[in-house]
């Protein structure tokens, strides 16, 4: 199964990829419940595509793409492609997060319904995640020119492509020591203003009050 699996993705580019149509996007998130754990849900951008990496795949037949670079989707395809080990495989293989510089491991969920909801991986890592190396290549085996946008907590944002395929993602609590050194160091920023506030102030009376004419001695 996985040589079958290697062999498909080490087959030469299908005609007809469409890599400057709607682009595919990944949501990255943090489990509330088990630090340890990464979600990362995958949508298609164009469904044609979809149809393409079924046919990349194995799982559609070759005839589903036209010799001028037409792709007909049909609805069965989601059906088809969502389901299968391929498809599951090969998110595991375009799709990678890391955590202190150890991988962590993929776990996809059967897709309810992949041309709508996408597809979602669960990355289970070694220890709780403070900041995850997420790598995206989707459909790039397609067409290189293929790009995926990425968002993640607080409202981050990334995009993929173009030579950029890995990306970190703050998902835990920033360290102690850098929310130690932050706090002292806004103190004393803080501090510092306020002082200089109070010495202008001082300064400023007392050279109020050496210009303030003297009153004539009778």
């Amino acid at each position: 199964m996985v040589a079958f699996v290697a062999a498909v993705l080490a087959a030469p580019t299908p005609a007809g990829a469409h890599p400057f149509g709607a682009p595919q996007t990944v949501a990255i998130a943090a489990d509330r419940d088990r630090p340890e754990v990464v979600h990362v849900r995958w949508q298609v951008g164009g469904l044609d595509d979809l149809t393409l990496l079924g046919v990349a795949l194995g799982l559609l037949p070759q005839d589903r793409v036209m010799l001028d670079g037409a792709v007909f989707f049909e609805d069965t395809d989601a059906a088809t492609v969502g389901p299968s080990d391929r498809f599951a495989a090969y998110l595991l293989k375009q799709i990678t997060v890391a955590s202190g510089g150890r991988p962590c491991t993929g776990s996809v969920e059967p897709p309810v319904d992949l041309a709508r909801t996408g597809a979602s991986i669960d990355y289970t890592c070694p220890a709780p995640v403070g900041t995850a190396t997420v790598g995206v290549r989707m459909l790039t085996d397609l067409n290189p020119a293929y790009q995926t946008l990425a968002t993640g907590p607080g409202g981050e944002r990334a995009v993929y492509g173009s030579g950029e395929f890995s990306h970190d993602w703050i998902l835990g609590d920033a360290p102690a020591t850098g929310g130690t050194n932050l706090g002292r160091s806004a103190t004393v920023q803080i501090g510092a203003v306020v002082g200089g506030g109070l010495l202008v102030a001082i300064a400023v009376l007392l050279l109020s009050r050496r210009l303030r004419p003297r009153r004539a001695v009778s």
